[in-house]
């Protein structure tokens, strides 16, 4: 081939027959491309898709968790005494074939999913975090989990549970407490806390 035939093909793929969806096509590809990119000089090009023409492809999620949420409760003794704060364990170590099949991963998302609900309320005060399906998910699924696990349960007045967030296996930073619940009855479903 030729310098003149290569300046030929080069000219009818912006001026020949279906040029337009070239060019269209064309854009679209180095545009999706650069929406990708981490480097939020990028992100310009996609404030300005406004009917959301452009994929967002970045691996796992457009904004990962930089976090994990944990949970962990206490019970109040009839006698006024409380327990040791006990782990809500979830999260369970990583097997070879979950790479193919893992089902048992649904509650780690719910825990995640409780946390968000949580958080995205918690400024807004504790009357309004009490009214939000996660808290009353989370609240029920505690009480259940005492009232099948406790050899002592009919001896537990309520109980009280506090969210912490963690940097997951990055060990040199401590867990933050963010949220801490004031007491639950076990019993009394309907009552928001119990006077400690």
């Amino acid at each position: 081939m030729t310098a003149t035939t290569l300046r030929r093909a080069a000219a009818d793929l912006f001026t020949g027959e279906g040029a337009r969806w070239r060019i269209v096509g064309a854009a679209m590809l180095v545009s999706t491309l650069a929406v990708q990119h981490p480097n939020p000089t990028f992100n310009r090009m996609q404030l300005k898709d406004t009917f959301s023409l452009l994929p967002n492809w970045r691996f796992f999620a457009p904004t990962p968790a930089a976090h994990d949420y944990h949970f962990v409760y206490r019970t109040l003794r009839a006698d006024g005494s409380t327990e040791p704060w006990r782990g809500v364990d979830v999260i369970e170590g990583r097997k070879p074939w979950q790479i193919a099949w893992f089902p048992t991963r649904r509650p780690e998302k719910a825990v995640f999913d409780i946390c968000s609900e949580i958080l995205h309320v918690i400024d807004k005060g504790f009357p309004v975090v009490v009214r939000t399906a996660g808290y009353r998910t989370l609240t029920e699924y505690l009480r259940t989990l005492i009232l099948d696990g406790d050899e002592q349960a009919g001896d537990v007045q309520g109980f009280q549970f506090a969210l912490a967030r963690a940097t997951g296996y990055d060990t040199t930073q401590s867990p933050e407490m963010i949220f801490v619940s004031p007491y639950t009855p076990l019993h009394a479903r309907h009552s928001a806390t119990v006077e400690a």
